[in-house]
């Protein structure tokens, strides 16, 4: 009998390549990275398609799906559903509300709201009209609410019934000159019954790409916040670009508990209803209703933020746990101690983390699976990190002085490695690339650090150190510079200084952030240097009050 041996080389030659690439691409992921980059080139096609066509009009793209859905729920609240049809016809009569009091293209209205289908009503009411909220945080008092509303230059402020005292009783708002209308139960009835006339097409033809989506505020570095200006155009890049990836589809339905007035939930919106995805709001979050209204709004997907996971363990174990629809949360901020015993307890197998800010110029959204990559916000193989190694870079920062370090030899920054980590930056072609803040050229100028890795070179500052092990998964470290975070508000140090420093008998007030075993983030404390000659009879409790 002739030997089997020539016969049986081949298969098992095959059979070993086979083996070996199954290896290599387990090791170093290149089959994901190949479909990252595919899905990569293809959003960005499709964007430059929209573009090209026109098609990059929020209101165009909007009444698209309703025109699919007519009937379907848009927007649900505890007290009441909106199809979307009755959703066009609300946002219509906003929209036609503001342009009665003169709002035009590219200008902003002041929201000073908490969440409600009211506040959805009049952002899309303004996006109609080629207008955009300014979305005031509605926890801000004083000067702070003050200036934020005043970088806006906005002529108009929707204000909340519940809040209007802090408006009223804030004279150097006043003093701005606004029209203020409080969103009162006769103001709401007002717009309910008026007629919900089309946007004048002379309006809807102005409006391009250019056109504001919202004006954001955030803490950068020092101060009061600053202006971001979220262009439409960008709100399709997410569409076509990561959000595209999440899976989310027409008949999913979103829970949003977290504030609108900030990018994570306001982003996740707006892009939602373009998706043809349906948004459950509630008020505000809350322990002990939160998985109720999850059932009753039949949410497949949630919006987080590093505390609710751990707010929510914090209530005892019930049979109902795993009593919902959601398949998937979307958030940043879930650490790494809560991730598993949330995820195993509630039974939500997919995590999509976020990394990123207001600006949105460094973005990452890592979904997560298994155990494999809890506690990341992004994953990158071999082919990745190859690719991005001069695009993300760790840069070293001396933490005493908060200062870049730099070859004295070479005036060059000094490059961190990716497994010790550092603060995290990004090249850019140039300044435009970077949105910037509104109105504030010089805190813009600060976000780019210059002569990096060759001179001449511009790299973005993220102001957030982060790492990546030998496998390319990517954790956050910590904030730098004078801001921290908690209870998911920014924290500026120095705002806080000058409040304590106007006190009488304070010389200084050294302001940082400290970590509390079992909270998120960092809790504010102050040491104070007291006036020696005031030191006996200076009043703590005063302070304290």
């Amino acid at each position: 009998m002739a030997s089997l041996t020539p016969y049986l080389a081949l298969p098992l030659a095959a059979a070993g390549l086979a083996a070996a690439a199954a290896y290599v691409n387990g090791k170093y992921h290149i089959a994901k990275d190949i479909d990252a980059l595919y899905r990569q080139k293809v959003g960005q096609r499709n964007f430059e398609r929209e573009v090209r066509a026109g098609r990059i009009n929020y209101w165009l793209v909007f009444d698209e799906q309703i025109n699919r859905r007519p009937n379907e729920d848009c927007i649900w609240t505890p007290t009441r559903t909106y199809s979307w049809s009755e959703t066009r016809q609300m946002s219509l009569r906003y929209a036609n509300w503001f342009l009665e009091r003169g709002v035009r293209r590219g200008e902003f209205v002041a929201f000073f709201m908490q969440n409600s289908a009211e506040f959805m009503f009049g952002w899309l009411g303004l996006l109609a009209i080629g207008a955009a909220p300014a979305m005031v945080n509605f926890n801000l008092t004083g000067g702070a609410l003050t200036h934020c509303t005043k970088v806006s230059e906005a002529r108009i402020m929707l204000v909340d019934e519940e809040l209007q005292d802090r408006v009223w009783g804030n004279d150097s708002l006043k003093g701005l000159g606004m029209e203020i209308f409080v969103l009162d139960e006769q103001l709401k009835d007002s717009l309910a019954a008026a007629e919900a006339k089309p946007v004048p097409k002379s309006v809807t033809d102005a409006i391009d790409i250019t056109a504001p989506a919202a004006l954001r505020f955030t803490s950068g570095t020092t101060g009061f916040p600053k202006a971001v200006r979220a262009p439409v155009a960008r709100v399709f890049a997410f569409v076509y670009g990561k959000f595209s990836r999440m899976g989310l589809n027409p008949g999913d339905r979103w829970y949003v508990c977290m504030p609108l007035c900030h990018a994570t939930a306001g982003s996740t919106a707006v892009v939602s209803l373009l998706l043809g995805v349906t948004l459950c709001i509630v008020k505000k979050f809350s322990v002990t209703n939160f998985w109720e209204e999850v059932r009753d709004s039949r949410s497949t997907a949630l919006i987080y933020v590093g505390e609710v996971p751990r707010y929510l363990l914090t209530n005892p174990p019930s049979p109902d746990d795993k009593n919902h629809h959601v398949r998937m949360m979307y958030g940043n901020g879930m650490r790494p101690e809560v991730w598993k015993t949330f995820r195993d307890r509630f039974g939500i197998q997919i995590i999509h983390e976020m990394f990123g800010a207001s600006e949105a110029m460094m973005t990452f959204i890592n979904e997560v699976r298994g155990d494999y990559l809890v506690g990341t916000i992004a994953h990158h193989g071999l082919i990745l990190r190859n690719w991005y190694h001069n695009l993300y870079v760790p840069i070293t920062i001396d933490h005493e002085t908060g200062e870049v370090v730099r070859d004295p030899a070479t005036g060059l920054v000094k490059r961190s490695s990716y497994a010790r980590g550092g603060e995290a930056t990004q090249a850019v072609p140039d300044k435009s690339a970077f949105v910037g803040y509104y109105q504030n050229p010089e805190a813009t100028e600060k976000k780019f650090l210059r002569d990096v890795l060759r001179k001449g070179d511009i790299f973005y500052r993220t102001g957030d150190s982060l790492r990546r092990d030998d496998d390319g998964r990517w954790y956050f470290q910590d904030r730098l510079g004078d801001t921290f975070r908690w209870k998911s508000e920014n924290v500026s140090t120095a705002e806080v200084s000058e409040a304590l420093g106007r006190f009488p008998g304070v010389i200084d007030a050294n302001v940082y952030g400290a970590l509390i075993p079992g909270h998120e983030g960092r809790a504010g404390c102050a040491a104070l240097l007291i006036d020696p000659a005031v030191a006996k009879t200076f009043k703590l409790s005063e302070l304290l009050r």
